[in-house]
């Protein structure tokens, strides 16, 4: 079962826990493909065709593990223990130096993936320290508390009141007590109603839906509340069990991640070939039966692989811009953070999506001694797609170095009910995985026919590696 994706090393474990074999081929020489970590530093300006080497500012070349695509996990309140026994085993040195940071968060869809295929044990991370949203041209710490509503800046007083009872409704929300309620439908209220039964304004409106909730438009205000709620009480619940956000990333970048399932796979019986171009899908009337590199063909009964292998069953959906930017300072207004994620409603900017900057810096082992890197992403909506993320660049500056790309985005048009070739999108503007986690259970559907059951899968592990492997 060939794979030639980067992140279908997540399938890869999935499928194995599913007993199949997998063979992953990958046309590059490197790990993650489109969204690798670019090290050393001359190797991204390169990439970028920036004439000359890095200044000697910019420090050793060795220090800098530069993602191309910015993402961070979505941690929510329920693998607490779990992720704790997993420092405890395969992390012990990090006692007392601060990266502990992630035993007070939990899983998300993603860290719910890496621990049923046990990646934890070969990655380290560190707790975002802080979620901003932007308004009318300047930052605030996202407010996701009852106390934290009353302190925020971003509110007047009687918006305050009014958000802190939304927040206690959020929190209280029960589906299955209509108690709880309040006259609110969870299947037929629309989350506009929802606003407009506690008065929230629209400023409030908009980092709620895009900063809590984490929706991409505003598409979300005419559908059913429920999702929209368990979305900002994961989120409350998150940032409540640390304080500073309900992001994490791994040391060293998202460079890591794939090189840990590729580990992992040669522990278990898989094989992995980098630098192997693709010559050819090989098909038999009409259904894929294997993959030509070299003069060889892969036999397979199934295929995975991203837009770029079979660009003729691909759709063209949109474009992202997204711009590197290497400073030497923290942004400003984040109370010095050494990381974190800034969202720009699409509303603020008069955009029809939202504008996202991730930033990580040196402590996270990705920058040279006192560097930060900040990445701007969002979808494209004109043919300047550089003035688009103006706003965001402003509140970066200075910034030493920009690297600057615009990507087209693409969605399968086979969706390989007869071809049995399973294909990806490719990524989006969004700086977190829970839609690269959502396109990975909808191949995982397609594939096999069933839903992607995380108790299920977490069921087979076990049954595959015992019990043990969750202590």
């Amino acid at each position: 079962r060939p794979l030639l994706k980067p992140f279908i090393l997540w399938r890869h474990r999935i499928m194995s826990v599913k007993g199949k074999k997998v063979l992953h081929m990958d046309r590059n020489s490197y790990y993650g493909a489109e969204s690798a970590s670019i090290t050393p530093l001359e190797d991204l300006y390169k990439r970028f065709s920036l004439p000359g080497a890095p200044p000697e500012s910019m420090g050793k070349g060795r220090d800098w593990n530069v993602d191309l695509i910015p993402k961070f996990l979505m941690a929510n309140a329920v693998y607490v223990k779990v992720i704790l026994n997993w420092i405890e085993l395969y992390s012990p040195n990090l006692s007392g130096k601060g990266n502990t940071d992630l035993s007070l968060t939990c899983a998300g869809q993603l860290v719910r993936m890496l621990l049923i295929t046990q990646v934890t044990r070969y990655l380290d991370f560190k707790v975002i320290e802080g979620s901003f949203v932007y308004k009318k041209g300047s930052i605030y710490k996202v407010p996701s508390t009852e106390t934290e509503a009353l302190a925020s800046s971003l509110m007047g007083l009687f918006e305050k009141r009014r958000f802190r009872k939304f927040l206690v409704f959020v929190a209280n929300f029960d589906e299955n007590d209509p108690k709880t309620m309040e006259g609110v439908d969870p299947n037929k209220t629309t989350m506009r109603d929802v606003f407009k039964k506690f008065d929230l304004g629209q400023d409030v409106i908009d980092f709620t839906g895009h900063s809590l909730a984490l929706y991409r438009t505003d598409e979300y205000l005419d559908l059913p509340c429920m999702d929209s709620l368990n979305r900002i009480k994961l989120y409350s619940e998150s940032l409540a069990r640390y304080g500073k956000s309900p992001y994490l990333y791994p040391l060293y970048g998202l460079g890591e991640l794939p090189q840990g399932f590729a580990r992992l796979s040669a522990i278990y019986g898989g094989t992995y070939m980098l630098n192997k171009p693709i010559e050819e899908i090989v098909m038999d009337d009409g259904k894929v039966v294997g993959v030509k590199s070299e003069g060889e063909i892969a036999r397979c009964k199934q295929l995975i692989c991203d837009p770029s292998y079979l660009m003729d069953r691909t759709t063209k959906v949109g474009q992202v811009i997204r711009v590197i930017c290497i400073m030497s300072h923290p942004i400003k207004n984040t109370s010095d953070a050494n990381s974190c994620q800034i969202i720009i409603p699409q509303n603020q900017v008069n955009r029809k999506h939202d504008i996202y900057v991730c930033m990580i810096s040196y402590t996270h082992n990705v920058a040279a001694q006192g560097k930060y890197v900040a990445i701007i992403s969002t979808t494209v909506e004109t043919d300047n797609p550089e003035m688009e993320v103006k706003p965001a660049m402003d509140l970066l500056e200075p910034v030493e170095q920009k690297f600057v790309s615009i990507s087209d985005q693409y969605a399968p048009t086979d969706m390989g009910a007869e071809s049995q070739i399973f294909m990806s999108r490719t990524y989006d503007a969004t700086t977190h995985f829970e839609t690269t986690c959502d396109d990975i259970k909808d191949i995982y559907k397609r594939m096999t026919g069933t839903e992607f059951d995380f108790a299920e899968m977490e069921r087979k592990k076990n049954d595959i590696f015992g019990d043990a492997a969750d202590q």
